[in-house]
């Protein structure tokens, strides 16, 4: 980047800065009649703000939520619309106060406790999810306010147009939030053949008797607590019609990022709250279906241009996710998978090797402020890092990968492109025969890949490599 177009980008940051805070100065002053005290950003994967005030000598606070530079348009406003049905129908999420336009953001009430892991995977890393015991009493007592979600009647949300029609069908209801993440990655040319077989998984197996259409948070297991009470539930970006059993997959696909605990346990209080016993097998069906969702997803933040986009932390997601989701199959069906792979030594290219790992010297001398903070330099130094490591080990991971698509589709291709091509076309009219060759198959790539991104060997102690926790033993 030119000084010129450096000095430009800078310029944009703090203009772009400067407006936020104006704005949600503005927005205080005008709808809580308050005057700013202070304003925080936090680490989350939108933008996010803690902003404090005073009113008549009163401290009080609220929460300006942002929206993701990927979003759709209308996405922040359909979470706000679904927060405020919520609320009108007792459920315990922060009060809305409204919408904000500069920055785009809708405002809620700030929950007076301490501040829940960001639930990302570069975060758990250097900084492993725990569990106290009191933290653990309010994970068990959230699945009686997530039985109430559920007990909400559909008919609830009819005004918000994302959820006014209600899927009646077994597939409909199984297949509707993952149909359109599916869409939406093909049209963006995010869909590789783990992601194709997933889908094409998905649509075999649809539990036939799962009938009943609820409301689902979609993102479930996300709260605020205080001790045991549970003080507010949060995040319901991707909320939908569906299956009740969908929230529950979502424990397992946030574990252990952010400490869920005993999950089978959680599933045994949701039983008894809700007198019905939970459908394991469908809890393990909707596993994948929210991870093949989560890994599509993640695949966006690996957008370049997308301001504030967490790149890394989609490679991260990508991997680990969609690893998860094919062990997810692998229980279910019985499958054996492959764990015993191992890095060669690595191929130390000079000048790529060189070059990258002075970029990742001279970013952690990269001065931090208000518009990059230290967090966000550490994100921007593991760009470098896993560059490097796929330089040094790409050329076993692609030799690797084709050797196992050519097996599967009986082609003999020598490069990456064909091969997967030919898988692609392949998974379309695949023999379920097939399905176990396939899992064995997509699973050994991307532990691969998380191999490369990790520089090592599975190791359990990373989460990178936590193997998804079996519910059907």
């Amino acid at each position: 980047m030119s000084q010129n177009a450096n000095t430009a980008h800078s310029l944009e940051e703090s203009r772009r800065e400067q407006e936020a805070l104006q704005g949600m100065n503005r927005w205080v002053s005008e709808h809580l009649n308050g005057d700013v005290v202070e304003i925080t950003r936090l680490e989350r994967w939108r933008p996010q703000w803690k902003v404090r005030y005073s009113v008549g000598g009163a401290s009080k606070a609220v929460l300006f939520r942002g929206d993701r530079s990927i979003a759709g348009q209308k996405d922040l406003k359909f979470e706000m619309e679904v927060m405020l049905a919520l609320e009108a129908n007792g459920i315990k999420v922060p009060h809305i106060f409204g919408w904000c336009d500069t920055p785009k953001a809708f405002v809620m009430d700030w929950v007076d406790t301490e501040d829940r892991a960001p639930g990302m995977l570069h975060t758990a890393i250097d900084n492993p999810s725990t569990m106290s015991d009191e933290r653990w009493q309010a994970m068990l007592n959230y699945m009686d306010h997530l039985a109430a979600v559920h007990a909400v009647p559909v008919s609830e949300f009819g005004h918000i147009k994302r959820l006014s029609t209600v899927p009646q069908t077994a597939e409909q209801i199984a297949l509707g939030a993952t149909e359109r993440m599916y869409m939406v990655g093909k049209h963006a040319s995010h869909i590789d053949p783990p992601l194709e077989f997933l889908q094409y998984w998905l649509r075999q197996n649809v539990p036939a008797h799962r009938t009943d259409a609820r409301f689902i948070c979609g993102d479930a297991g996300q709260f605020m607590s205080a001790g045991t009470d549970v003080l507010a539930l949060l995040d319901f970006e991707i909320a939908a019609i569906g299956d009740t059993h969908w929230d529950l997959a979502c424990f397992r696909g946030r574990h252990p990022y952010e400490n869920m605990g005993d999950i089978p346990a959680l599933y045994r209080r949701y039983s008894e709250v809700t007198g019905s016993e939970v459908d394991l097998p469908v809890v393990a069906y909707h596993t994948v279906a929210f991870l093949q969702l989560s890994a599509i997803g993640a695949t966006f933040f690996m957008t370049p241009a997308a301001h504030g986009a967490n790149w890394i932390e989609g490679v991260l997601e990508y991997s680990s996710i969609t690893r998860r989701a094919y062990e997810a199959i692998a229980e279910l069906q019985g499958i054996e998978l492959d764990y015993d792979l191992h890095l060669p030594e690595p191929v130390i290219r000079r000048w790529e090797d060189s070059g990258l790992t002075k970029l990742m010297v001279d970013i952690e001398y990269l001065p931090t402020n208000s518009t990059f903070e230290p967090w966000e330099r550490g994100l921007l130094h593991a760009i470098p890092e896993f560059l490097r490591n796929y330089a040094r080990y790409r050329e076993w991971f692609e030799r690797e990968t084709i050797a196992d698509l050519n097996n599967l589709t009986g082609q003999n291709c020598t490069d990456m492109g064909s091969a997967e091509a030919a898988a692609m076309t392949m998974i379309a009219d695949n023999d379920a025969a097939q399905d176990t060759a396939w899992v064995q198959a997509m699973h050994r790539r991307i532990l691969r890949f998380s191999m490369l991104i990790a520089g090592t060997d599975p190791d359990s102690e990373n989460p990178l490599f936590h193997k998804l926790d079996p519910i059907l033993q």
